[in-house]
């Protein structure tokens, strides 16, 4: 049953790709001969050209975390058959189209933000809304993980000390591709090879340091992988990390085949859990990053737009990394569905252990051994989490900047021109939130702020279409859906919060609300307003 499911889910993805993705692309008027910002504003240092299927590992690693393993599992309570309808249904149909439009708009804005598109299309005071909601959130996300990554080295030391070598090795990946000049399919052959060649050095060489140690190493990495050129340590590193969970999802799909397993788990569970509340609005939310994430809308606007080689090259990107990491999604949910009701809940409350179990199953079913596999699998999610860290820093600088960027007739400031003074606010932000252990306090919102991300990047491709006489009914209704979602969500953080006590998520989830009324309040005037494109209008 679950090969069956896990088959179905690909053969959509499939057609979707083809027929769905190229629908969007027509929409969009992609066009090959377009310069795009990688060339146009080139630095070599945010803004440079990659190759597709560079660009596509760093993209997939960015914003393939932990979360769309985590949030599926966690939603299987409600039953695996409303979870693997709208991770399917919600990549194709919302996620997908998010991460593309969002990756085009921001390449026709120069490589902006969603946030400048919104400053360019519904209103300066948006503009600096959305930005403030974006660096917050990003803090927010940057404090949580360096946490969870810094844990996951003190339980796993191998990986650790994998990871350390994986820095190594992508700094020479980008140097061979970059100054020496080497072939792609070269570089990439040796720099595979070396990688699983880490991985086996880890279990033989493990680091241990304190919990402390790991987290003040982990945010001067961070700082430095901010401000260094991104073809030197970002885009390698998430390239190269990128081939370990593909390896992970082939070799999963393959073992799925051949172990055949069971579902256990029930069809459906119920419509409402006592601590979370009703299947509407939980679990969308929960889901997250499985079939929509606005996070993703900052990675494609942020720095992916930046090294856009071809206009070409954004459905396999953007489209195409969405639908790749639905099937993540998929694999995960499957794996809690092998499971039976008493072994959910007790895996449950550690979602990794339940997809590093699923995949070392089905793994040994291919010869493999199965703690390795195991092992394997733990490895290839904490690389992803650290991916997601030092990506989420470069964006939150790019937001820091962008927010201080000057009027057309002003001259710009040293904290729009200067990366290092948006790198270390950003850094020492995320630093006070992680040791004052407050995260945690406002964490719960996280979900909802990120899914009200998608939102809004939703509205800000939709009101851009609009303005430039093209139909943004694609882009609209899952706009749509996605607010309903988000304002429920948080309607129910704030009632829930109010009977707790808990005052500070009543006030930052009020807050959220009100942004957003705000931003959608003058989009929608200009919707109103304005129809047809014009002449000051970007294409």
């Amino acid at each position: 049953m679950a090969a069956l499911i896990l088959a179905v889910s690909v053969f959509i993805f499939v057609l979707a790709y083809r027929f769905y993705g190229d629908r969007i692309a027509r929409l969009l008027k992609v066009d090959r001969n377009l310069p795009t910002p990688a060339h146009t504003m080139y630095d070599g240092i945010d803004y440079c050209p990659a190759k597709k299927a560079v660009l596509f590992g760093h993209h997939f690693a960015s914003i393939a975390g932990a979360a769309p393993i985590v949030g599926p599992i966690i939603a299987a309570s409600f039953g695996w058959f409303p979870v693997i309808l709208w991770v399917v249904l919600g990549s194709v149909f919302i996620g997908a189209v998010h991460d593309y439009t969002v990756l085009i708009a921001s390449a026709r804005h120069k490589g902006r933000s969603v946030g400048e598109v919104i400053g360019v299309h519904v209103g300066a005071l948006s503009r600096r809304i959305f930005l403030i909601f974006l660096w917050l959130t990003l803090i927010l996300l940057i404090s949580a993980f360096i946490i969870l990554v810094a844990q996951a080295f003190i339980s796993s030391p191998q990986a650790a000390t994998s990871s350390i070598f994986f820095i190594a090795i992508a700094v020479l990946f980008g140097l061979s591709v970059y100054r020496w000049r080497a072939p792609v399919w070269l570089s990439s052959l040796i720099g595979v090879i070396l990688l699983f060649i880490c991985v086996v050095l880890g279990w033989y060489f493990p680091i241990s340091l304190r919990f402390e140690v790991w987290c003040v190493l982990l945010l001067l990495y961070v700082f430095v992988a901010s401000v260094t050129p991104v073809w030197i340590l970002l885009q390698p590193r998430d390239y190269l990390n990128s081939f370990i969970l593909y390896a992970v999802v082939v070799l999963s799909i393959v073992g799925m085949f051949a172990a055949h397993p069971d579902i256990k788990l029930p069809l459906f569970a119920s419509w409402h859990m006592p601590d979370v509340g009703f299947i509407f609005p939980v679990l969308f939310v929960t889901v997250a990053c499985g079939a929509v994430s606005g996070f993703h809308s900052v990675v494609a606007s942020g720095t992916t737009a930046k090294q856009l080689d071809n206009e070409g090259d954004a459905k396999m990107v953007g489209y195409g990394a969405m639908l790749v990491e639905g099937l993540v999604a998929v694999l995960a949910l499957l794996f809690a569905a092998m499971l039976t009701k008493d072994e959910y809940k007790g895996l449950s409350s550690n979602p990794i252990d339940v997809f590093a179990n699923g995949a070392g199953f089905v793994m040994s079913k291919l010869g493999l051994n199965a703690n390795k596999a195991r092992s394997f699998a733990t490895l290839s999610v904490s690389a992803f989490i650290l991916t997601s860290v030092d990506t989420a820093t470069r964006l939150a600088r790019f937001a820091f900047q962008e927010f201080f960027a000057p009027k057309a007739s002003e001259t710009a400031s040293i904290l729009n021109r200067n990366r290092y003074i948006g790198t270390l606010v950003t850094v020492a932000a995320s630093a006070a939130l992680a040791f004052s252990n407050k995260w945690r306090v406002i964490w719960p919102l996280f979900g909802s702020a990120n899914q009200l991300l998608a939102a809004l990047a939703l509205l800000a491709v939709s009101v851009w279409l609009k303005k430039t006489g093209r139909r943004g009914i694609y882009t609209l209704i899952p706009m749509v859906f996605m607010l309903a979602v988000t304002i429920s969500s948080l309607i129910n953080i704030i009632t829930r919060s109010t009977r707790s006590g808990n005052v500070s998520l009543v006030v930052i989830a009020s807050a959220l609300l009100i942004m957003a009324f705000v931003i959608v309040f003058e989009a929608v005037s200009v919707f109103k307003n304005r129809s047809g494109a014009s002449s000051g209008d970007l294409v």
